[in-house]
């Protein structure tokens, strides 16, 4: 803590020693100086007669103390007649706050200490992502630990429940250890993948339980020499699980200390929290994504038609499980054209989703028109258990009067390409969500040979940093070139991937789902 002059409590204490005969002080000047100049010579120097010259020329001085403390080196000087008494008094102070300056110091030290930890536990503890996690995991503890490399090795299971051991280098190339195995539970490596205790070695050479397995006794050749030794098990915190090991070296004997030992335990510790999060979020989000999939069914072939259609689960975030399409034949020759999104994401929301789809499927194939369909699966959601928030798009194409009828709850407008190439928005703003409104009016349009349809899901349009009418109106445009280049002989299957890669940049924080209708000019219907 500094006083209103900015001075340390080393310096404020000095500074007392002004004083006159009576014990009143005098005035006191201050200047800050160099620490750089006074680094070996104490806390507290009073200095000779040429350097008081020296700093404050041309100025009467009778006394002065150069103070360095923890924040700064300050000169003290006063021209008062008792300033000749300072150089005992300063020899006293510097006695009386010696063990108080070192007490600071250490405290200080801890905190710091303290705070790198918390630093890096909400920087661990905050991220999702595996890899990153123990990336970020093994470069921190590296660091702090002073390592001249570090690593650490962890356990994952596979979908078929295999384990399998990957690890992160920090401070040296991948390279440095692709020509070696991985490490085996030998008694120097036993403790850490047991978690039963952490390792530290001054000269992990020189230890009795070094150099006894075969093949290597010892370090492969070519291996980065390693003298200090310190290794720190990763446990879960919830199972107990050794989820894996921190190993740090230096080829210098002596490195790593008590204090070392405690940062890389508390990174530990911050990193099974983390791996935890990262496995559990993981988990849940594949398991969205696979029942996502299991309910998205491959589009039949329709004669007169080509189709394509698009399931992508959201490739970053937790933002997965809630879009759906659906392509049903129908009893009349119609065929009914599905594009949906539960708000909401994870398996929650892919669970309401295959209940939709279920019942819009059920009474599509009652072929009822798209308002009652509609209507019927709005009732049945509002129904749900928990508070659904379903928008749709559903549309009956009915070959012999070449015709579209549509309804939508909710979801963003399809887009109808016209056999010109002009596209547009059908479908807007016709009513609320399915669980929230009642009634779904339909509208018909023209759907004659060489017109496309493309209804679509937000996540092809929208992400954090894409606004939505901004990405509509990119799409509109795409859907146009999009509809030329097919009618020159362009592969469809490719030039929508190429499509929904120009639109979301390559990567898309939200699921996409599309299908893609095409009548062929002149086909047989």
């Amino acid at each position: 803590m500094t006083t209103a002059d900015g001075l340390g409590p080393v310096a404020a204490a000095v500074r007392k020693a002004f004083v006159d005969a009576e014990g009143r002080p005098v005035a006191v000047r201050i200047r800050r100086l160099d620490a750089a100049d006074y680094r070996g010579r104490g806390r507290i120097v009073v200095p000779d007669a040429a350097t008081v010259a020296q700093l404050v020329p041309a100025q009467r001085v009778t006394g002065a103390v150069v103070v360095t403390d923890e924040d700064a080196t300050v000169l003290l000087h006063t021209d008062a007649p008792e300033g000749a008494r300072l150089a005992p008094t300063a020899a006293g102070v510097d006695a009386a706050t010696a063990e108080l300056t070192g007490t600071v110091s250490r405290l200080r030290a801890e905190a710091g200490v303290v705070d790198a930890l918390h630093s890096i536990g909400r920087r661990l503890t905050a991220q999702l992502d595996l890899d990153v996690v123990v990336q970020e995991a093994t470069d921190a503890a590296t660091g702090a630990t002073g390592a001249a490399f570090g690593a650490f090795f962890y356990n994952l299971v596979d979908q078929f429940g295999e384990s399998y051991t990957l690890y992160t280098l920090s401070g040296v190339p991948r390279e440095a250890f692709s020509r070696f195995p991985m490490p085996r539970n030998t008694a120097v490596f036993g403790p850490t993948f047991d978690g039963t205790g952490t390792v530290r070695s001054a000269d992990i050479t020189a230890d009795p339980r070094f150099g006894h397995n075969a093949p290597y006794h010892g370090m492969p050749e070519g291996h980065l020499p390693v003298r200090s030794y310190l290794a720190v098990s990763v446990v879960s915190p919830t199972s107990g699980e050794v989820l894996g090991g921190f190993f740090f070296g230096h080829p210098e004997t002596v490195r790593f200390t008590e204090r070392h030992e405690y940062l890389a335990e508390g990174i530990a510790g911050y990193a099974a929290i983390a791996l935890d999060n990262a496995r559990l979020f993981e988990r849940e989000r594949t398991l969205a994504a696979e029942l996502s999939r299991s309910m998205v069914p491959a589009a039949p072939r329709i004669p007169g038609l080509d189709l394509v259609t698009r399931y992508l689960p959201a490739a970053t975030g937790s933002k997965v499980g809630g879009d759906w399409f659906d392509v049903l034949r129908l009893g009349s020759d119609a065929t009914a054209f599905v594009i949906g999104d539960v708000v909401g994401h994870g398996v929650a929301a892919a669970t309401v989703m295959g209940q939709v789809r279920t019942a819009i499927r059920s009474y599509a194939l009652l072929e009822l028109p798209p308002s009652e369909v509609l209507r019927n699966v709005s009732q049945l959601t509002g129904r749900f258990a928990e508070p659904s928030f379903v928008t749709c798009f559903y549309a009956v194409h009915e070959p012999a009067d070449h015709s579209l009828t549509y309804a939508n709850a909710g979801h963003l407008p399809a887009v109808l390409v016209h056999a010109d190439g002009t596209p547009q928005q059908i479908g807007e703003a016709l009513a609320q969500p399915l669980g929230v409104g009642a009634e779904f009016p339909q509208e018909q349009v023209a759907f004659p040979p060489g017109t496309d349809l493309v209804p679509y899901t937000d996540g092809l349009v929208e992400s954090r940093t894409r606004d939505l009418t901004v990405g509509i109106a990119g799409l509109l445009t795409a859907l146009g070139a999009l509809h030329d280049a097919l009618h020159d002989g362009s592969d469809a299957e490719t030039a929508w991937d190429r499509l929904i890669h120009d639109l979301t940049g390559g990567s898309h924080d939200d699921d996409i789902a599309l299908i893609h209708v095409r009548r062929r000019d002149g086909g047989a219907v």
